[in-house]
């Protein structure tokens, strides 16, 4: 099975597993939403401790905080967290900072203590700008697409009954 395939697969139960979750819409996509949040401004590595309570206490979908944190991930990181430090540092602080040279870094606490307050910040306001932007689109796509499946799955119902 060729890797696209595995990938498709991956999506379409994921995919099911949104639009099939006991709960409103609404909450759904909160859950989501929520994920997303967590996952851009919450460095990584505390995101799922932050999220699953959250949304624990918000009452909504696990699942979605749990999935929509794995925005930032391994093999995300190496591109996101340095596109969001480069772009708020050149913003806030004058631009100071090279994108080669984030590249290069290592991303691990110790090596952005190490590269200043300036880093710090700049990582930190990026994150949150990232979130500011990401939560919305995230809400309102998986909100779409449980409503649309729900509907297409009631007027299947009724069709067959009739």
């Amino acid at each position: 099975m060729t890797v696209g395939r595995r990938a498709a697969l991956f999506w379409g139960r994921l995919r099911r597993k949104i639009v099939k979750e006991p709960l409103p819409p609404e909450n759904i996509a909160g859950g989501w939403a929520l994920g997303v949040f967590v996952g851009c401004a919450i460095p990584f590595g505390m995101q799922l401790v932050i999220a699953i309570p959250l949304a624990l206490m918000l009452r909504v979908s696990r699942l979605g905080a749990t999935v929509g944190t794995f925005i930032t991930n391994p093999a995300t990181i190496f591109v996101i967290y340095p596109a969001q430090t480069f772009i708020v540092n050149k913003l806030l602080f004058g631009g100071s900072l090279t994108y080669t040279k984030l590249m290069e870094t290592e991303w691990t606490w110790h090596a952005i203590r190490r590269l200043g307050v300036e880093v710090v910040a700049s990582f930190f306001l990026g994150g949150f700008l990232l979130a500011i932007i990401l939560t919305p689109i995230a809400y309102f796509t998986v909100k779409r697409l449980v409503v649309v499946h729900r509907a297409r799955a009631e007027k299947k119902k009724k069709a067959a009954a009739a």
